[in-house]
């Protein structure tokens, strides 16, 4: 039974009654009682109206963005025990490279292809550096003779 069917009941239970609703002070306020609960009964049950609409369009939209999170990162939910967000294994493939950034010193990963370019944009601060692909170490890297 819902809210507004209880108040319709409590409202004819106070008809049959015969309850002198001008006349007794108990009868205005039994009414006016009546009358509030029926608004409170409607309101109620507006809300639970729009809190399911509400519920749905939530279930809607986790499903769309577990859709998209399948498109964007190609991965399956079974992958999501490999990393801290699953896309953090990536780092451990022999395809992608860590590298710091020497303007802002951010981190940015970048893949082999952008090795065989020679140049990096930073996505952090947007400053251009090439990279150097010798085996040899830097100068104080260098043993001394």
């Amino acid at each position: 039974m819902t809210i507004s069917e209880k108040v319709a009941y409590l409202k004819g239970l106070a008809d049959g009654l015969d309850l002198e609703k001008e006349a007794s002070k108990e009868g205005k306020l039994i009414a006016k009682i009546i009358d509030v609960l029926e608004d409170v009964g409607f309101a109620v049950e507006d809300l639970e109206v729009e809190v399911e609409a509400l519920t749905d369009g939530m279930e809607s939209m986790a499903e769309d963005l577990s859709d998209m999170e399948m498109v964007v990162f190609d991965e399956d939910d079974e992958d999501d025990d490999e990393g801290c967000c699953g896309s953090c294994s990536t780092l451990d493939d022999d395809d992608f490279f860590q590298i710091a950034c020497p303007s802002c010193g951010a981190d940015i990963v970048i893949d082999e292809s952008v090795l065989d370019i020679g140049e990096v944009t930073c996505p952090n601060c947007g400053d251009k550096f090439s990279l150097d692909l010798t085996d040899e170490p830097l100068d104080e890297d260098k043993p001394e003779e």
